[in-house]
């Protein structure tokens, strides 16, 4: 998945460009940038801006456009209104999600958008948002408007609805332990509430923004996204660290350990070379586990499955504790005998692949599925008991289980390892 980032550049790496860098890395997308101004900042202070020209700014967006599939945007700093009416030309026609964070002050004090630009902002840039995302300065700066009991923040939001933004959400609308996010989409109203961790920080605006992108690119609603980007701000600011000399720089967690080894090999498995033969009528899915898991929801696998479309090799689904049933019920029974396994994947069985695991120095077992009990069909522990079967007198671990189905059911092979990686490796000798 590529998304477009469309910013300042901040050598701080707390905001702008830089910023959504490490966030759509930490989420495993990768990243286009387009830089609209050069600025010298950094924790403690705000110096100055230099805007890129006019000619630069329209061939760098030509070059993204020409070459990629863009599946989302964000829109951060744009400074004046020769920067604004570019991106307008060029993203007027989209059809995609478009995040439109509103940066106008940087929390070091800087200005980011020329005060004689800002009705240029409302008219051509707001109008393009799918949702825009201003904290509550930057909401009372663009309608002019001092949330109050009487200016309430749904009045404020309207007021930007107005402008052309489909959606709207307030952010950082504090209540004593809390802090809110109010939220206006076309049919519907809500509030978002947090708790408040008392740290000025620099940055979170930034990935609250790109978060909210990257969930949109993913078929999500307004909803659901304006939910993961609060989860996922909160930690950067719980994570923030003091870099500098000055204010915390938000820190971007990435997934985690077991995500991030599974995410990877997933990504080398599907770029293997002829491994679409591999792939059985059921698909294929591949599960990483916790230490010592208990059920499959301490296994995670791929919420759909790793498809074939004709020679290519796609991932149907997002990567999900409890994504897997079959495949995560087959790890759980290999690693409660045998607990250093920890990832499995399942693959076709082809006459060849089998005659290459038994040329391979891999150690190998089998069940028979027709000897399987009728009580056993009943309870539908049919893969917890083949797996059992297996490896109940093996005297080493076997790296991969196979079977040849029966009536009505698909033979197949799974290959096991203590991680995922380790996987990979035992495919690289097997595969077809």
């Amino acid at each position: 998945m590529n998304i477009l980032s469309i910013g300042g550049s901040d050598p701080s790496s707390g905001a702008g460009i830089q910023s959504d860098i490490r966030v759509f890395s930490a989420l495993g997308v990768h990243t286009l940038t387009v830089i609209t101004a050069i600025t010298s900042q950094n924790t403690s202070k705000f110096g100055m801006v230099e805007p890129v020209s006019s000619k630069i700014l329209q061939k760098q967006l030509e070059s993204v456009f020409s070459d990629f599939k863009i599946n989302g945007v964000k829109i951060g700093m744009v400074y004046n209104s020769k920067i604004i009416k570019i991106i307008h030309q060029q993203l007027k026609k989209l059809k995609i999600p478009i995040v439109v964070d509103p940066v106008i002050r940087s929390t070091t004090g800087g200005s980011l958008i020329e005060n004689n630009a800002r009705k240029d902002f409302q008219k051509y840039i707001v109008p393009l948002a799918t949702i825009i995302t201003p904290n509550k300065k930057e909401a009372e700066l663009l309608t002019k408007m001092k949330i109050s009991t009487k200016n309430t923040p749904e009045k404020v939001a309207k007021e930007i609805q107005n402008m052309g933004a489909k959606n709207v959400t307030i952010t950082g609308i504090e209540e004593k332990k809390k802090v809110s996010d109010f939220v206006l989409e076309k049919n519907s109203k809500y509030i978002i509430s947090g708790e408040k961790i008392p740290k000025i920080n620099h940055g979170s605006g930034c990935i609250h923004s790109a978060a909210v992108v990257y969930s949109l690119a993913k078929k999500k609603s307004i909803k659901e996204s304006l939910y993961f980007a609060k989860k996922f701000t909160y930690k950067s600011i719980k994570n923030a660290k003091k870099i500098g000399k000055g204010i915390a720089i938000t820190d971007i967690q990435s997934k985690n350990k077991i995500e991030d080894e599974l995410s990877s090999a997933i990504t080398k498995f599907i770029k293997l070379k002829g491994i679409y033969k591999n792939i059985p009528e059921c698909q294929t899915n591949f599960v990483f586990s916790k230490q010592r898991p208990k059920s499959t929801k301490d296994v995670l696998g791929i919420s759909g499955r790793i498809v074939k479309a004709g020679t290519n090799v796609l991932v149907a689904g997002d990567l999900k504790y409890g994504g897997s049933k079959h495949v995560a019920t087959a790890l759980l029974s290999m690693n409660k005998k045998y607990p250093g396994i920890c990832s499995a994947i399942n693959l076709k069985y082809q006459s060849t692949t089998l005659s290459k695991i038994k040329k391979s120095k891999l150690e190998v077992s089998s069940y028979d599925r027709s000897k399987e009990p009728k009580h056993v069909k009943i309870k539908g522990s049919t893969i917890r008991w083949g797996i059992n079967s297996a490896i109940k007198n093996s005297k080493k671990i076997p790296d991969v289980i196979f079977h040849k189905g029966d009536f009505g059911k698909e033979p197949m092979i799974i290959v096991f390892g203590k991680t995922p990686e380790n996987v990979l490796e035992k495919i690289l000798k097997i595969k077809g």
